[in-house]
């Protein structure tokens, strides 16, 4: 009881109480009132007002500038002050299949264009051959390697990168274990930005050359990603350069959030009864749940939202350890190691706001091997040709351990995300 009471209290992600926030909240940033005076001139609405809210305190500002982090050191989430009426889904026939369709859930202003290469709009895969080998009625696959820069990265780093440069930005910075520091390179040429990328020198080598290919300035570290955080964080000191790193800034969980948007449209408004997602920094499972409860709190919804199952590599499983132990928070993960790179996270910041969302979905955390997960990753390939990532595969190994479990059943609707290309992780 005590534990409910203080998530009502919170009033960050959960479902109940968005419904408490309707009211739009009042803002003086001229800018961003320009969509409701163009409402009362009979034009289109394609945007709302946001304001920045902390994810640990409860503190807000304004969204001018370049924000970070909140001063107590957690993570600042978008808040809108109003959202589009159900009505507004007949809108997304007249656009594109990107993930900017949905510009009225995103952080971007009247008159303002985003950064973009046509990320998004990727599809969601029926895997009958792999469904029927483990045992599955209804299992669905999102891929995200059909994005421009290969992985679920481009989504995150367009909306960052789009801000930046709005802002005024003219270097960036990002620590990466392989992904994000390619799609950083290339959004931010496409915005003519400079970019600096730390990134571990046993990355594969097809992602470093990515990096390289699009004009990203790489910096290879002997350590892992934590330590490219430091690096990354001692060059913004240094230079002034903006650190897009994940959930330092806020606007990545809401290119990440348009996952959920996008996984709610294809499947007609509706929701599969469970999602198994890999997860290192997190901002994908953070951003598709707070999608999620706006999509709720909007009345776009039918059903209840599904319960988030969160995948880790054995070799690095903050995340499970946390949530199997019952705390708020995880500790970091001593010598991480896996083939998944992008799993090599061992003290993400979003941790609080991954453990919250998976109990709030009524949710888990599960650990696979290395051994497990390639195999996985193998009979997305062989049998159905999605070229899967090493993470991809864990995702489809953990559905199969939570099945095992009993924590999946055979009869439900479930999505699993392959969240980048295999080719990157081969020499």
């Amino acid at each position: 009881m005590a534990r409910d009471a203080d998530r009502r209290a919170s009033h960050r992600l959960t479902h109940d109480t968005v419904a408490e926030a309707a009211e739009p909240r009042q803002f003086t940033d001229t800018c961003r009132v320009a969509s409701s005076l163009a409402d009362r001139r009979g034009a289109k609405v394609v945007t709302f007002p946001w304001s920045l809210e902390c994810s640990g305190c409860g503190s807000t500002r304004n969204a001018d500038g370049l924000p970070g982090v909140c001063a107590c050191g957690q993570p600042y989430l978008v808040r809108y002050g109003v959202t589009p009426a159900p009505e507004a889904r007949a809108r997304l026939a007249e656009r594109r299949w990107t993930m900017w369709r949905y510009r009225e859930w995103l952080p971007l202003a009247d008159g303002e264009a985003p950064v973009t290469l046509g990320e998004g709009g990727t599809p969601l895969l029926t895997v009958p051959r792999v469904a029927a080998k483990h045992g599955f009625r209804e299992l669905r696959v999102k891929e995200e390697g059909a994005n421009p820069t290969g992985s679920f990265k481009a989504r995150g780093l367009a909306a960052a990168v789009t801000r930046a440069a709005l802002a005024g930005a003219q270097r960036l910075v990002v620590p990466t274990a392989g992904n994000a520091g390619v799609a950083l390179a290339a959004y931010a040429a496409r915005a003519g930005l400079a970019a600096r990328v730390y990134a571990p020198a046993t990355t594969p080598p097809a992602i470093l050359g990515q990096i390289r290919s699009f004009g990203g300035d790489l910096a290879l570290v002997d350590g892992h990603i934590g330590d490219c955080g430091k690096a990354a964080r001692a060059y913004a000191a240094e230079t002034g350069a903006v650190d897009v790193s994940t959930l330092r800034e806020p606007y990545r969980i809401e290119g990440k959030k348009t996952l959920g948007l996008e996984l709610a449209e294809q499947l007609g408004w509706s929701l599969p009864d469970a999602i198994v997602y890999p997860t290192g920094g997190g901002t994908g499972l953070i951003g598709m749940w707070k999608a999620f409860a706006e999509l709720t709190r909007a009345g776009w919804l039918e059903g209840k939202p599904p319960r988030l199952y969160s995948v880790q590599a054995a070799g690095c499983a903050p995340v499970v350890r946390g949530f199997e132990a019952g705390t708020d928070a995880c500790a970091p993960w001593p010598d991480p190691r896996t083939i998944a790179v992008g799993l090599q996270v061992p003290a993400p910041l979003g941790d609080r706001l991954m453990l919250r969302a998976l109990r709030e979905s009524g949710g888990g955390a599960v650990a696979v091997t290395d051994a497990l997960l390639a195999a996985a990753a193998r009979d997305l390939q062989t049998l159905e040709g999605i070229d899967a990532s090493p993470e991809g595969g864990a995702a489809l190994a953990g559905a199969v351990e939570l099945q095992a479990r009993g924590k999946l059943h055979p009869d439900e609707r479930v999505v699993i995300f392959n969240t980048g290309a295999g080719w990157l992780y081969r020499a």
